[in-house]
C-alpha cells in the first residue's frame, strides 16, 4: 500500500508537461527561474510554483548563487524514482498480482 502510495506521489509530480520540461532542461546544467521561465516561454511566477512541487518531491535542489538561486536535479531521487517504475512495468516470475502489476515493490 505504502508502495503505491508513493508511485502516485512520482507520477502526480511529473504529470505536467511544463515540469517535465523543467526537468529536461536541469538534465543540461543548473538553471535559475529567469532563466527556466524564458526557455519555457512562461511566467517566473509560474515556474516557481512548479519548482516548489518538483522541490517538494525532493526531484530538484535550490542552490543560491549570490542573488540568483540555480536549481538542479537530485540524481538520487531520480535514480529511486526510476529503479521503482522498472519495477511497477515490469514482468517478474513470481511477483505478479491482477494486470502484471508487482504486489510490492522491493524495500531498499
Amino acid at each position: 500500500m505504502r508502495d503505491a502510495r508513493r508511485l502516485a506521489r512520482i507520477f502526480k509530480a511529473l504529470s505536467v508537461e511544463t515540469r517535465v520540461r523543467i526537468l529536461q532542461l536541469l538534465k543540461d546544467r543548473p538553471l535559475c527561474v529567469g532563466a527556466l521561465a524564458a526557455r519555457l516561454s512562461v511566467s517566473s511566477g509560474a515556474v516557481s510554483q512548479h519548482l516548489r512541487i518538483l522541490r517538494d518531491a525532493d526531484l530538484v535542489v535550490p542552490d543560491k548563487r549570490g542573488y540568483f538561486v540555480h536549481y538542479h536535479l537530485n540524481e538520487e531521487t531520480l535514480a529511486e524514482w526510476k529503479r521503482m517504475a522498472d519495477v511497477l512495468l515490469s514482468k517478474q516470475e513470481g511477483s505478479k498480482c491482477c494486470g502484471g502489476i508487482p504486489r510490492a515493490l522491493p524495500e531498499k
